[in-house]
C-alpha cells in the first residue's frame, strides 16, 4: 500500500533506552526486536528508530562517522536484518533516523576534505576563508550555542557546523554529495526498511554566499528550537537554512523513495516558519510525504486556542500539506511533565491526537505517561544540557532507559547494575507490566484510543474542517466518503457544555472514556472528550 503513511500510528525508538540484551546498560538492536510485541500490541503502524550507524557518540548517534554499518554498541547488520524480519511479521513497518545535514567530523568524508582544497572531497563540506581580521567568514550561530563557524589548521579555513563543532555540515550544493547520500537511502531501502525520519530536513543547504543572518527583535524571539539562554534565538536564521534549492533534493529524495513504496518524515526546526515550512515540504505530492514542525512540542501547553490557530495557518500555506504531530520526543522535556498534566489530561490528550488530521508519532514511555526524570548534573552525558547547566539541563531527562518490570530496579531494562543514564524510581510504578491489562491504566487508554483510530478511517485520512476553539474546548470535524465524525476536546479541569451540530449523531468514544451525546448536547467533564459520527448525508 503506497499511502501507508497517511494518518499512521508511527512509535519513536530511542535504541540507547530501549532494551538492553548484552549487559553493557545500553540498549542495542536485539532489544528492539525482543519488545516489538509491545509495539504491536499498541496498535502502531510503523517503528522509527533513533540512529544507530556508526559514530564516536559525541552527540549519540546523530553524528554518523559510517552511514551504512551499525555501530557495535548497538549490534551488527545481522541484528537489524533480524529486527527488519520480525517487525514485517508483525505488521510493523520500519523507518530509520537518517542524519543527512552532518556527519561526524570522523567520516571519512570529513578526513579527505579536511586534507586539503584540491581534493577529490575538497567541496564535500562548507569551507570559507576568514575575514581579513580572522574572524569567522559571517554571524551565523550554532544551535548549541556560540558561532557556526569552526577553525581547521589543516586547510586554513573556517567550516560550518550548525550544532557541534565535531559535526561539520555537508554542503549540498556539491552533486556528489547528494548522489552519495541518495545512495545511502538505497542502502537502506535494500535492506528492506519502508522509510525514513529525516533529520533537521531544513538545514540541507546554505546561502551561497554567505550573507549574514538578519539580527530578531526580542518580542519575536520564543524557545521552540533552542532554550532561551542560547543566542541562537537573536537571530532569523534567513540564510543559514530553509533554502529554495533543498525542494529540487527533496525531489530527488522522493523519486528514490517511491521506487520502493517508501515514505519519510522530516523533523523542520525552526522557530517563525516552520509550519510554512513543512507545508512547502510535503505539498504537491513530489516532495517528502509528511513534516512535523514544533508547534506542539513547544513549552506552552497546546490550548484549544493554540491548536486552532496552528490549524488555520496550516490551511493557508498548503491545504494539501501533510503534518505529523507528535507530544515529545528525543529532545524535548516530556509533555506530561512540560505542560503539568494530571493523568486525566494526559489521556485527553492522547485521544485528541489520535482525532486530527496528520499522522502521529508516539515516543517510547509516553503511552505510560512517563514523566521527565529530574538528571543530576554528574550524571549527565548530553553535551547541550552540560553547556546551558543549570538554566537548562538538556535532553536526558526525556531519555531515561524504558521500563518494562516495576519489580526490577532498572525497570527490566538492563541485568547491568548500572543503566547508561538512572532509572527513576518514581518510573517504576508506571511499568509496562504494572499497566498491562488493567483497566483504566494510561497504557490501556493508548492502545484504545489507537484502535479507536484504525476502527474509523475517518481520522485517519478524513478531511478537517470547522476547527473551533471557546474556552477550553476544542471542536473540529472529520468527513469523508461513509462517515463524518464530530469532535469535542474539554482540554482544561473544568466542565464545559457543547452544542453538537444538527443531526443523529451517534457516541463513538465509549472506549477512551468519551462523553455520550445527549440530544444536540454534550456535558464534557474535566479533561474528557466527545466523539459522535453519523452518516454523512444524514441531517442536511
Amino acid at each position: 500500500m503506497s499511502d501507508w503513511w497517511r494518518g499512521a500510528v508511527i512509535y519513536q525508538i530511542y535504541p540507547r533506552s530501549f532494551q538492553d540484551t548484552d549487559g553493557d546498560g545500553i540498549g542495542d538492536l536485539p532489544g528492539i526486536t525482543r519488545r516489538l510485541d509491545h509495539i504491536a500490541a499498541l496498535g502502531a503502524d510503523a517503528i522509527w528508530i533513533s540512529p544507530f550507524f556508526t559514530s564516536p557518540m559525541k552527540d549519540f548517534g546523530y553524528d554518523v562517522s559510517d552511514y551504512c554499518d551499525v555501530d557495535p554498541m548497538f549490534g551488527r547488520l545481522a541484528d537489524f536484518d533480524a529486527l527488519v524480519a520480525r517487525a514485517h511479521d508483525l505488521g510493523l513497518r520500519v523507518m530509520i533516523d537518517l542524519v543527512l545535514s552532518h556527519t561526524s567530523d570522523r567520516h571519512p568524508w570529513f578526513r579527505d576534505s579536511r586534507a586539503s582544497r584540491t581534493g577529490a572531497r575538497a567541496d564535500w563540506y562548507v569551507w570559507a576563508d576568514p575575514k581579513p581580521d580572522g574572524t569567522p567568514p559571517n554571524n551565523w550561530l550554532s544551535v548549541f550555542g556560540g558561532s557556526a563557524w569552526a577553525w581547521d589548521a589543516r586547510r586554513c579555513q573556517y567550516y560550518l557546523h550548525n550544532f557541534l563543532t565535531s559535526q561539520p555540515d555537508l554542503n549540498l550544493h556539491t552533486p556528489d554529495v547528494q548522489a552519495a547520500l541518495l545512495d545511502v537511502a538505497r542502502f537502506w531501502l535494500d535492506r528492506g526498511v519502508d522509510g525514513f525520519r529525516l533529520d533537521t530536513i531544513n538545514f540541507y543547504f546554505h546561502d551561497r554566499y554567505l550573507r549574514d543572518n538578519p539580527a530578531l527583535p526580542p518580542e519575536l524571539r520564543n524557545d521552540l528550537i533552542a532554550p532561551g539562554v542560547n543566542p541562537y534565538n537573536h537571530q532569523l536564521h534567513l540564510f543559514s537554512k530553509n533554502q529554495p534549492e533543498n525542494l529540487e533534493f527533496l525531489r530527488k529524495f522522493r523519486t528514490v523513495m517511491d521506487r520502493y513504496g517508501a515514505a519519510a518524515v522530516g523533523e523542520v526546526g525552526d522557530a517563525q516558519r516552520g509550519l510554512e515550512i513543512m507545508a512547502e515540504y510535503t505539498s504537491g505530492g513530489d516532495k517528502v510525504q509528511m513534516c512535523y514542525p514544533f508547534e506542539l512540542l513547544q513549552p506552552a501547553r497546546a490550548t484549544a486556542a493554540r491548536i486552532a490557530d496552528t490549524f488555520a495557518r496550516l490551511d493557508r500555506a498548503a491545504p494539501d500539506a501533510w503534518p505529523c504531530w507528535s507530544y515529545s520526543n528525543h529532545d524535548t522535556v516530556r509533555h506530561a511533565t512540560r505542560w503539568n498534566l494530571p493523568e486525566a489530561g494526559t489521556a485527553a490528550y492522547a485521544t485528541l491526537l489520535m482525532c486530527l488530521r496528520g499522522s502521529v508519532c508516539l515516543y517510547q514511555g509516553e503511552e505510560l505517561g512517563l514523566p521527565e526524570a529530574e538528571i543530576a548534573y554528574e550524571d549527565l552525558h548530553d553535551p547541550y544540557g552540560i553547556e546551558f547547566w543549570p538554566e537548562f539541563k538538556g535532553r536526558d531527562g526525556c531519555r531515561t532507559p524504558m521500563v518494562w518490570a516495576r519489580d526490577n530496579r532498572q525497570g527490566g531494562f538492563t541485568a547491568a547494575d548500572r543503566a547508561w543514564l538512572p532509572v527513576p524510581p518514581a518510573h517504576l510504578a508506571r511499568a509496562v507490566d504494572a499497566q498491562a491489562g488493567v483497566a483504566g491504566s494510561l497504557l490501556e487508554h493508548y492502545r484504545a484510543a489507537v484502535a479507536l483510530r484504525r476502527a474509523h478511517p475517518m481520522l485517519r485520512d478524513g478531511a478537517l474542517s470547522d476547527m473551533a476553539a471557546q474556552g477550553d474546548v476544542l471542536t473540529f470535524r472529520r468527513s469523508g466518503p461513509g462517515e463524518e465524525i464530530f469532535v469535542a476536546a474539554n482540554l482544561g479541569p473544568e466542565p464545559a457544555q457543547v452544542a453538537l451540530p444538527p443531526g443523529d449523531w451517534q457516541g463513538i468514544g465509549e472506549t477512551v472514556g468519551g462523553a455520550a451525546p445527549d440530544g444536540g448536547r454534550v456535558a464534557l467533564g474535566a479533561w474528557q472528550l466527545c466523539l459522535a459520527a453519523r452518516a454523512p448525508d444524514m441531517g442536511r
